[in-house]
């Protein structure tokens, strides 16, 4: 896992706050062999490409309950939706805050409901 070792920088040495923080932090403890938590740790130590499938798969799910209508599931989903997330952060050494501060830094430059545009491709005619 690209995780660095010790507290974020970001964060020093203050404890993880959010439940998305916490699965964070929990994910990096879930290193090498152990009984506890096998599904994730299984998850942790597959490819990079096996953890953005799932994460893939989990966002199609969120999408397909969201045109059902059905409220709870999209809960549901959601939630296997940001672990998938967090777990991927976890491999490539992205802590929360790094993404909290991005959030930020958009909300500053653009507005909080605002998303950055993306770069037009090759013969994009919209604008």
């Amino acid at each position: 896992m690209a995780a660095p070792d010790g507290p974020s920088p970001r964060l020093g040495s203050r404890p993880a706050e959010t439940p998305i923080e916490r699965l964070h932090a929990a994910l990096l403890t879930l290193s090498g062999e152990g009984e506890d938590f096998p599904r994730t740790r299984k998850l942790l130590q597959s490819s990079i490409t096996r953890i953005a499938q799932k994460l893939s798969e989990e966002a199609v799910e969120v999408s397909l309950e969201t045109v059902k209508g059905d409220r709870a599931a999209v809960v549901s989903e959601s939630a296997d939706l940001i672990y998938q997330l967090v777990v991927l952060w976890a491999v490539m050494g992205i802590w929360p805050a790094e993404v909290w501060e991005e959030m930020s830094r958009r909300e500053i430059d653009q507005g909080l409901a605002e998303k950055l545009p993306k770069a037009p491709g090759p013969g994009d005619t919209t604008v």
